[in-house]
């Protein structure tokens, strides 16, 4: 997912206004890090450990969110990044519903708002994304997001100017003397007309996370030690279609320990 310059400069200037404006912009924020070591992955080397950091906020005008991976193939090198890689996005969304000071609430839909991505990484991977988000009030659901994205990849190559809707989501179950929490998104990308050529192809991308509150059940704090698994499902992974000379379709599972800052 891609945005706009001035939607980085916007995330920018809120994550340094830090503490001195917390009352004023900075309504909440999180950060955590991620271990995940998995395998079966496709297209890449099949073994990969993962490093993740990622940060989300809440602030007066809408939300961002930012990750960043560092990717470590085992021992074996990738065809284009080597023995490891990076990868991140930067997520900021402006919330008319903030904006305006007026509540845009109807049916399911609890707030709407601009919602942009920027892609990056190793090699030719920059990508912006912008479209309408939508916050949903679906029973049960601790949050849930539907973002719909226009992608635009760096320099024209196969992949621009192509449709890709976003759901994101945390789902909480009581278990015992914790939680586990379901969370995740899915990158489902429904429109590949214009690359006529079949160089990329539509795809979709879901990647939930089961992970048992650990440190609330050893009575060290809830919502800041997790252990669990995160299962990454991608069909036609990067847009590459499926074929038997060549397989695309990934169903790995990875271990997982998150601790929350």
């Amino acid at each position: 997912m891609k945005r706009t310059c001035t939607s980085l400069m916007l995330a920018g200037s809120l994550l340094a206004g830090g503490q001195a404006m917390a009352g004023d912009l900075l309504q909440w924020q999180t950060n955590s890090l991620t271990y995940l070591y998995g395998k079966d992955f496709q297209v890449n080397p099949n073994i990969q450990q993962t490093v993740t950091f990622e940060h989300a906020d809440g602030w007066k005008y809408g939300d961002n969110y930012f990750f960043i991976d560092k990717i470590f193939y085992n021992g074996k090198k990738d065809a284009y990044a080597g023995d490891n890689t990076y990868y991140g996005e930067l997520s900021p969304r402006l919330s008319f519903g903030k904006i305006f000071d007026q509540k845009l609430e109807f049916g399911p839909i609890k707030d709407v708002l601009l919602a942009m991505t920027y892609e990056f990484g190793e090699n030719d991977t920059e990508s912006y994304l912008i479209g309408p988000g939508f916050d949903l009030s679906i029973p049960g659901f601790d949050y849930f997001q539907l973002n719909f994205y226009n992608r635009h990849s760096e320099g024209g190559r196969p992949g621009d100017n192509i449709w890709q809707v976003s759901p994101v989501w945390s789902y909480t179950i009581p278990m015992g003397s914790s939680d586990v929490v379901i969370d995740g998104f899915m990158d489902w990308v429904v429109d590949n007309d214009v690359n006529k050529e079949g160089e990329y192809h539509a795809n979709l991308h879901f990647n939930p996370q089961i992970k048992y509150d650990l440190g609330k059940a050893l009575k060290l704090g809830d919502k800041q030690l997790y252990v669990g698994i995160e299962y990454d499902y991608w069909k036609n992974k990067y847009g590459i279609e499926d074929s038997q000379g060549f397989k695309t379709d990934q169903s790995a599972t990875s271990l997982l320990v998150k601790v929350h800052f």
